[in-house]
């Protein structure tokens, strides 16, 4: 599966916060809201957008510890 670049990612995690602040009683903000949501879920190949948050900080650049597996002792 493709995965969106790390900083479109990154872009669309914190529009999708910075909506989720505002007054999603707003027709317009609720939309914009929607929109994003939809967008990280086809951009992390999930169906929801809890799933697509989880999915879209673990491909952000420092989101795993490094892995030494492969490191010669």
């Amino acid at each position: 599966m493709l995965m969106a670049h790390p900083a479109v990612l990154n872009d669309l995690v914190d529009r999708y916060q910075t909506l989720r602040l505002l007054n999603a009683e707003d027709p317009e903000v609720r939309r914009r809201l929607d929109d994003v949501s939809y967008t990280l879920c086809v951009a992390t190949g999930t169906s929801d957008i809890d799933a697509a948050l989880i999915a879209a900080r673990l491909h952000l650049p420092g989101a795993r510890p490094h892995d030494d597996s492969t490191v010669r002792a």
